[in-house]
C-alpha cells in the first residue's frame, strides 16, 4: 500500500482550499456544480456560503446520482452496544472514563440475546459499539461475540477502539465484514483538547485506523467526522479528502461517511460550533456530488422530520430503532450494572432498577417498523439484508 492518509492529509494545500470555500462566488460554485468529476476544489466550492443558493439544483442532481449508483433502496441497520467501559477521556462522549455513570458489559450469551431481538424486528445488519477499554473488551471477546451472532446475523460492523491489523485479522475471520472509524476532528488542536487521557489522545494512530482494517480484510469501512467540534467545512474538506485517498488505496471494500452530530450525553458537553440544518443539506448534497460512489449514513441522532426530508437527497444507509446503552434492547445483564473509579468496579449498593447509561441521547424514536414504513411510503425500498458469506464461500 501506499503512504498513509496521515502524510498525504500534511501535504494537502487546506488553508487554501478553506479559503475558497470560504470566498467562493457565485459563478465559480455554478461551474462546479456542473462539473462531471469535481475536484477536491470544486468540493470546496460546494460546500461554500455561496452554493447555499444552490442548494436546489443541488439537491437534484444529489437524488439523480443516488438513484443513478444505488437504486432506490436504503439499507437499515441497529447499532449494538457491548460495553460502555472505557479507558479514554473524550469531552463529548457519554462515555468518558470519568463520567460518574452507570456501566455494563454484557456476556456472549446476552450479546445474542439482544441480536435475536433485533433479529426478530427484521434487522440483519448490526453495527456492534463498545467504549476502549481491554479488560472488559478485550479482541477474544470481540471474536467470540462476532462468531455466536454470525450464525443468523449475515451483516456484523464493529465499532470499538483502533487495533493492529494482525488483531483485526480474527475479528475478519470470525464474521465482521465492516469497520467503522471516526476521526471525531481533523483539526489537531481541537482534537488534542478534547482527549485528555486514554490511547486515542494518539490523532495519527486513530487516522491510519481504516487502512489497518483493510489489510487485515474488512470488505466495508466507514469513516466520519463528530460535527459540532471543529469549523464544519475545515472538517468536510478532510473527511472528504480522506474518504477520496481510501477510494483510491483501499479500492476492493466499500466506503460509507457518517456526519454525526453532537447529542445530549453525560457530561453535559455543548457543541463549541454551530452547524445547522440546511449546513447538513448541503454537506450531504455536496460529498453525493463529489463522491458518487460513496455511501452515506443517518442515524437517529437526527429526528424524524428531518430524516424523512434528507433520506431522497443522498442517503443510502440509516439506523432505526437504536438505542446507545448495553441491553438497551431487552433489559440484559441489568443485574450486573456498576460504576468504575478509574477502572475499577464499583457495586452498587442496592439491586438496580436502572438501565446503563446511554452514549448519548438518540433524537428519531420511531420503530424499525414505522422507519421501514416511511421509506416505503417515499417510493423507496428498506433492505433489511444486502449480504451473506455464502456469496463469497
Amino acid at each position: 500500500m501506499a503512504a498513509s492518509f496521515v502524510e498525504h492529509l500534511k501535504q494537502l494545500p487546506l488553508e487554501r482550499l478553506l479559503h475558497t470555500a470560504v470566498q467562493a462566488q457565485p459563478s465559480e460554485v455554478t461551474a462546479a456544480l456542473h462539473r462531471e468529476t469535481p475536484s477536491l476544489r470544486d468540493f470546496a466550492l460546494l460546500i461554500s456560503p455561496a452554493a447555499q443558493q444552490h442548494l436546489e439544483p443541488m439537491g437534484r442532481r444529489s437524488q439523480q446520482q443516488t438513484k443513478q449508483r444505488f437504486g432506490k433502496v436504503i439499507r437499515l441497520f441497529a447499532p449494538l452496544y457491548l460495553s460502555n467501559e472505557c479507558i479514554n477521556n473524550c469531552a463529548y462522549c457519554g462515555f468518558s472514563r470519568d463520567n460518574p455513570i452507570l456501566r455494563l458489559t454484557l456476556s456472549v450469551p446476552e450479546v445474542v440475546v439482544e441480536a435475536r431481538a433485533l433479529a426478530a424486528q427484521g434487522f440483519r445488519n448490526l453495527l456492534l459499539v463498545a467504549g476502549e477499554h481491554p479488560r472488559f473488551v478485550s479482541n477474544n471477546y470481540l471474536r467470540d461475540s462476532i462468531a455466536a451472532l454470525h450464525e443468523f446475523i449475515p451483516g456484523i460492523a464493529l465499532e470499538v477502539g483502533p487495533m493492529e491489523e494482525a488483531d483485526y485479522r480474527p475479528l475478519v475471520i470470525a464474521g465482521a465484514e465492516s469497520l467503522v472509524v471516526y476521526q471525531e476532528t481533523y483539526d489537531r488542536p481541537v482534537y488534542a483538547e478534547m482527549h485528555t487521557a486514554g490511547p486515542k489522545r494518539d490523532f495519527d494512530w486513530r487516522l491510519a485506523t481504516a487502512e489497518r482494517a483493510y489489510a487485515a480484510g474488512f470488505r466495508r469501512l466507514g469513516i466520519g467526522a463528530l460535527m459540532g467540534l471543529g469549523d464544519w467545512r475545515w472538517e468536510a474538506l478532510c473527511l472528504a479528502a480522506h474518504a477520496q485517498w481510501l477510494l483510491r488505496h483501499c479500492w476492493k471494500a466499500q466506503l460509507t461517511i457518517s456526519l454525526p452530530r453532537l447529542r445530549p450525553c453525560a457530561g453535559e458537553f455543548k457543541p463549541l460550533v454551530d452547524f445547522n440544518n440546511a449546513q447538513l443539506l448541503q454537506l450531504i448534497c455536496a460529498l453525493r456530488l463529489f463522491l458518487p460512489d460513496v455511501g452515506l449514513v443517518l442515524s437517529t441522532r437526527e429526528p424524524e422530520r428531518l430524516r424523512d426530508g434528507l433520506l431522497p437527497l443522498g442517503i443510502t444507509h440509516m439506523s432505526a430503532g437504536s438505542h446507545t446503552e448495553p441491553g438497551g434492547y431487552t433489559g440484559a445483564g441489568r443485574e450486573k450494572l456498576h460504576r468504575t473509579e478509574r477502572g475499577r468496579i464499583v457495586e452498587l449498593a442496592d439491586a438496580a432498577s436502572e438501565w446503563a447509561t446511554g452514549q448519548f441521547e438518540i433524537a428519531d424514536h420511531r420503530t424499525p417498523a414505522q422507519v421501514a414504513q416511511r421509506i416505503c411510503e417515499a417510493g423507496y425500498e428498506p433492505v433489511w439484508k444486502d449480504w451473506d458469506a455464502a456469496l463469497t464461500a
